[in-house]
């Protein structure tokens, strides 16, 4: 990081050119003055300051592309927000246009949604389309690659017919039956796929808390739920809620409707959105739910736990993840975390690359591979 500024900052040499073309860029964000009446920390008077002037932020924004490379630019452009509460003035295009797109922008976007003028949320898709589509790049074929192989021992059967033998794995499993002196494998267990490999094997329901907490995570569970829904041998459901619920099923197709056909922030009311994914579960042993949620539970908690009690013992497995990012666990109900945990599901955060393995655990009924909790605290 370059600093620079008043008296030098007492390093007796003034930045120049392009260092102080940066330095000002940082002042401006992370230098302006407090309730000092105007002064830096070491008394000299700073000047700089994005204010509220979109020109101003529009030149800023363009500058630390300039000076910055992208993973720092997102940084800067997520603490402008956060710091100088700049949210309204993304709500003009010409703004949209200069910053640099990334999840955490995408969240602060969905959470305008309901007060975004037309002539903005054009170009908001846009914004959003391209995020989507480098998520969509960067995970589709190895989520694709994962729950097929999962998908396919998950369906392996022990007596097949004989066209529907898999004979590299029934060699290899019979290996031990070897006859040297008739130079042949005796396949004791013979193993196999059942005759229709390419229906529908699994049913899968994302349950998405949509608080605001949970941007990020309803920005990767719509991407994974848009691929899910791709796969033929999977019959996959997307449900969000607050204290409403709402089926963006038929809008798989497209991610970015699902984005904004979220409502980010308000109350949260788990039992109301498991009892509408319970509902709609018609193949227990073949289902996998997947509560995306913070567990800060606003509905009737009892009933929550119940209806995961319930699920579990009629063949669903039930998966919980705290957080579905980048950024680790966020602030959660330990007490419902734990009581999940004592029926069976515990709760994890788990990052987009982890996601297709806890997935194909689940589709495999295998132990999911849970992350030290440690890491996130």
């Amino acid at each position: 990081m370059v600093l620079g500024g008043g008296g030098a900052d007492g390093t007796g040499h003034e930045l120049r050119g392009r260092d102080a073309a940066m330095d000002g860029a940082l002042a401006s964000l992370y230098g302006r003055a407090k309730e000092s009446g105007g002064r830096a920390a070491d008394g000299s008077r700073r000047t700089a300051g994005l204010g509220a002037s979109a020109p101003g932020v529009a030149r800023w924004l363009g500058d630390i592309r300039t000076y910055f490379p992208s993973s720092v630019v997102q940084v800067m452009q997520r603490d402008a927000i956060d710091r100088l509460g700049l949210s309204a003035l993304l709500l003009e295009p010409e703004m949209l246009e200069a910053v640099e797109a990334d999840v955490h922008l995408v969240g602060t976007l969905l959470s305008l949604n309901k007060v975004m003028p037309e002539t903005t949320r054009e170009t908001a898709r846009a914004v959003v389309r391209k995020v989507v589509e480098q998520l969509e790049r960067k995970l589709a074929t190895r989520t694709r690659a994962t729950l097929t192989g999962a998908l396919d021992r998950s369906a392996r059967i022990a007596r097949p017919r004989h066209r529907d033998i898999d004979w590299d794995r029934t060699i290899r499993a019979n290996l031990k039956n070897y006859l040297p002196e008739y130079r042949t494998v005796v396949p004791e267990r013979l193993i196999g796929y059942g005759r229709a490999a390419q229906s529908v094997k699994k049913d899968v329901v994302l349950c998405i808390d949509q608080s605001g907490s949970m941007a990020a995570s309803v920005v990767y569970a719509s991407v994974f739920g848009a691929v899910l829904a791709s796969m033929r041998t999977l019959d996959t459901r997307l449900v969000v809620f607050d204290t409403a619920v709402v089926d963006l099923t038929d809008q798989l197709d497209d991610p970015v409707d699902v984005l904004f056909g979220t409502q980010l922030g308000g109350g949260t009311d788990i039992n109301r959105a498991l009892a509408y994914c319970q509902s709609r579960i018609t193949r227990p042993a073949e289902t996998v739910v997947v509560l995306i949620s913070d567990l800060y539970e606003g509905g009737i908690r009892d009933e929550m736990l119940k209806r995961v009690a319930a699920m579990k013992a009629s063949g669903v497995q039930f998966v919980t993840l705290l957080a579905l990012s980048d950024e680790g666990a966020p602030a959660y109900d330990r007490e419902h975390a734990a009581a999940l945990a004592a029926l069976g599901a515990p709760a994890f955060a788990c990052t987009p690359d982890r996601f297709p393995d806890v997935m194909a655990a689940a589709l495999e009924k295998r132990p999911l591979p849970i992350p030290d909790m440690t890491e996130h605290r």
